[in-house]
């Protein structure tokens, strides 16, 4: 005789073959919540691309010649804070930098071309090319800057897949300038001899009703 040990209830009895618990499923509607309230809440980050974070400006015909620089612009830090309105998603989009005076800099203002996107894949939401000035007053040493566009606003996405970029964009490289045309010379055509009048017809004799033999 075997003695009974215990009673285990919702055990899986003899040979593993009693009753099986099934694991709760979850809810899709609550799983959805929770999606459409991360989304309601998505901010993304903002990022530099590569070759946007310097610009340097050089006086005329000194492209990238240290001596002929201007000043040279650098962006150190980027960031954003974002809210939710109606199903659009608003970014106040910022980038600190510092201007750092090159030889030939002089006190005054310097305008910077700032580009701030958005982008889905190879779409692209938003895009703002932006001349910011920053004012120079000492030569000698970096000024600071704070860069911001408040205005950034794309539909809030279903995933959370968007880019932001901020950085310079100085276009694309200027075309060489073409050469001149040269005028080319007329050569006048020495003017052509008269033609010689035509020879004049005898004139037609005329009969006259007097002529007639009657």
């Amino acid at each position: 005789m075997f003695a009974v040990a215990g009673c285990q209830s919702g055990g899986s009895g003899l040979l593993g073959m009693g009753d099986k618990q099934v694991p709760a499923q979850p809810d899709p509607q609550a799983e959805a919540a929770v999606l459409a309230s991360e989304l309601r809440s998505y901010c993304p980050n903002v990022t530099l691309r590569e070759g946007t974070a310097f610009f340097n400006n050089y006086a005329s015909g000194g492209q990238d010649d240290q001596s002929k620089l201007i000043y040279q612009a650098a962006i150190d830090n980027v960031t954003r804070n974002c809210s939710n309105t109606n199903g659009m998603l608003t970014m106040n989009v910022a980038a600190a930098g510092r201007v750092v005076p090159g030889p030939l800099a002089k006190a005054g203002t310097v305008t910077m071309p700032i580009r701030v996107a958005v982008t889905l894949g190879d779409q692209v939401l938003y895009s703002q090319l932006h001349q910011y000035k920053v004012q120079l007053a000492d030569t000698s040493t970096a000024t600071q800057f704070v860069f911001n566009d408040p205005n950034v606003s794309v539909p809030v996405p279903t995933a959370k897949n968007y880019q932001v970029f901020v950085g310079y964009d100085e276009g694309p490289p200027k075309a060489a300038a073409k050469p001149a045309r040269v005028a080319k010379k007329v050569v006048k055509k020495p003017a052509s001899t008269a033609a010689a009048p035509a020879a004049q017809q005898p004139a037609a004799s005329q009969t006259s009703i007097s002529d007639i033999p009657r």
